[in-house]
């Protein structure tokens, strides 16, 4: 039997995107800080101008799963990670917010097979999320290391796994079967 388990090394072949909303950018930007300097140790060059990392802002934690699942359909990255935070208030729009934002960033990975991984903090104060962003630990870092284990295993998979019969469409990022093989 074959295991199949993601790693942390080799990263430096990887292309990521991250996508931030902006709105409680307090918090974002220090998940950012952590998840930039977990790409660093583990040898992804986390440079704007570089060549690994693309960044992508957007309004708030709403528009996330939109981008995140256009960036993963262009076949350019491994993974994408989506940082944000979402504070419940005394409306029921926290409950909304989040409840869509998690389907959203679930329903871009399925989409796509690229992973996108979920770094959108849900929380009941800000305390919550300062806690959860760098004054206790940095989700940021756990965010980041789940896109290089994942984008290793999604390589190894992918290279394994093809069979024959499937054909790896140009830009698609999973390989589909071929229609003459049926």
């Amino acid at each position: 039997m074959t295991v199949f388990e993601g790693n942390f090394s080799n990263t430096e072949h990887l292309h990521l995107a991250v996508v931030i909303g902006r709105f409680n950018d307090l918090i974002t930007n220090k998940l950012l800080s952590g998840c930039q300097d977990c790409l660093k140790r583990h040898g992804v060059d986390p440079d704007p101008q570089g060549d690994q990392v693309d960044y992508v802002w957007v309004p708030g934690s709403f528009e996330i799963p939109l981008v995140a699942r256009q960036l993963a359909l262009t076949g350019n990255y491994d993974a994408v990670i989506c940082l944000g935070a979402v504070i419940r208030g005394q409306t029921p729009h926290f409950d909304y917010v989040a409840a869509e934002v998690a389907k959203g960033v679930a329903a871009a990975s399925f989409q796509t097979g690229v992973p996108v991984v979920f770094g959108v903090l849900t929380t009941d104060t800000l305390q919550q999320a300062l806690e959860r962003a760098g004054i206790k630990a940095n989700h940021g870092w756990d965010y980041a290391m789940n896109a290089l284990e994942m984008a290793s295993l999604m390589r190894q998979l992918r290279g394994t796994l093809r069979s024959p019969q499937a054909a790896l469409v140009p830009g698609a990022a999973t390989p589909l079967l071929d229609p003459s093989a049926v």
